[in-house]
């Protein structure tokens, strides 16, 4: 059985990441088609630098270490795959792979903000046999 190899719309990922943003732009979901037409914004700029200087550190094959940013509404762009980032959810920040198949998604959908709920025995009072449990 053969490798499955990376492909977005029929391009490979080096060919993604020769495109600038404008033919990527057409290439993307609406949502970021639109955005990415609008311009990015200043810490979109920011971020996209720091990925950049990122990826040439790892070019000459040193580790890098996770790019911490509050910016959960960037594209993942095909520059950012094979790097770690910190994305903030409102409490920590949880460290993403970018991987090739996340092209076209939002880095906040990666780092959810809310937990998920988690219920324990009821309440003194909630109900009548709750009564009976023993609180320690």
């Amino acid at each position: 059985m053969a490798k499955q190899v990376f492909s977005y719309y029929g391009l490979s990922l080096e060919e993604l990441e020769k495109k600038s943003l404008k033919e990527l732009a057409q290439l993307m979901p609406s949502r970021i088609k639109r955005s990415l037409k609008r311009g990015l914004t200043e810490q979109q700029k920011i971020l996209l630098k720091k990925v950049e200087s990122a990826k040439q550190i790892l070019k000459e094959g040193k580790q890098v270490k996770p790019i911490k940013t509050h910016c959960r509404n960037m594209p993942i762009l095909p520059v950012m795959v094979g790097l770690k980032i910190g994305v903030h959810n409102g409490k920590t920040f949880e460290v993403i792979e970018i991987a090739p198949e996340m092209i076209g998604n939002y880095l906040g959908e990666f780092s959810l903000t809310r937990k998920r709920v988690q219920h324990s025995a009821p309440g003194v009072g909630a109900t009548k046999s709750s009564l009976f449990v023993p609180v320690k």
